[in-house]
């Protein structure tokens, strides 16, 4: 099954956009998880137990993991067959992209050691960089185009006839030969996320920055449509009630769809 018909498939049965991102630090785990084996996979399993009823997909950083070497590698693994057993798709946030034979190893990584069912990607180095990815033709591939940090001004908004972000996605458009493709657009900028689906059509975007980087949650929601992929991390998983902050923030979104 394609990544977007798993998503589809995923938005209608629990109604919601809202994706959650398991971005674990150790140092913010409460005690009891610290006390088992695997406190990443112990914390990851509560939360997913939480909020499986009220999501679309759920992101894992890569970054989270790797920084804890092979034991945080494992636990990224078990986390994410764990999420397959729920039924719920997988976007792997490693916004990777290097010269073609790298990413060729990059998108096995991905898709056949962790078994993602959707990666993040930098289209700074061009086409040939992105379509290793893109040849996983079941898989979905996010393009970064417009994001929430404080950096973006420096390279996104540069551009002679348009900002570089617009031209992102109008490659990406014209990338998305199997139906595979996406863009990452930030919550922290609504107006422009609906000028993106403008060019983006149909194609999922992928929106972070709604909760603990403040972005705009109502524009969000109605400037990215039906596929939008809306992303929440820390103001979930550090609330005092996961689950219940998650059906609170879907609930949310469904106002306004």
């Amino acid at each position: 099954m394609k990544f977007v018909e798993q998503l589809d498939r995923a938005v209608e049965k629990n109604n919601s956009l809202l994706c959650v991102g398991l971005d674990v630090d150790l140092g913010r785990l409460p005690q009891k998880f610290l006390a088992g084996n695997d406190p990443i996979f112990l914390f990851n399993q509560e939360i997913i137990d939480a909020t499986k009823n009220f999501v679309c997909a759920y992101k894992p950083n890569s970054a989270f993991y790797e920084m804890y070497g092979l034991y945080g590698l494992s636990s990224l693994i078990k986390t994410i067959d764990y999420i397959h057993d729920a039924g719920l798709p997988v976007i792997l946030d490693a916004k990777r992209g290097d010269v073609g034979h790298s990413s060729n190893a990059y998108a096995k990584s991905a898709f056949e050691v962790f078994k993602a069912d959707a990666v993040t990607v930098n289209p700074y180095m061009g086409h040939d960089s992105v379509q290793p990815f893109l040849d996983y033709q079941e898989k979905g591939v996010f393009v970064l185009c417009l994001t929430s940090n404080a950096g973006f001004k420096d390279f996104q908004l540069l551009g002679c006839d348009e900002p570089l972000y617009k031209t992102v996605a109008r490659h990406v458009k014209e990338w998305n030969h199997y139906g595979n493709c996406g863009l990452v657009v930030g919550a922290t900028k609504p107006a422009e996320i609906k000028e993106i689906r403008k060019i983006a059509g149909e194609m999922p975007i992928l929106i972070p920055g709604v909760g603990a980087q403040g972005g705009d949650l109502e524009k969000s929601v109605k400037y990215g449509g039906r596929r939008a992929v809306i992303n929440a991390s820390r103001s979930i998983l550090y609330s005092a009630d996961p689950g219940a902050e998650a059906k609170k923030l879907r609930d949310e979104m469904n106002k306004f769809r």
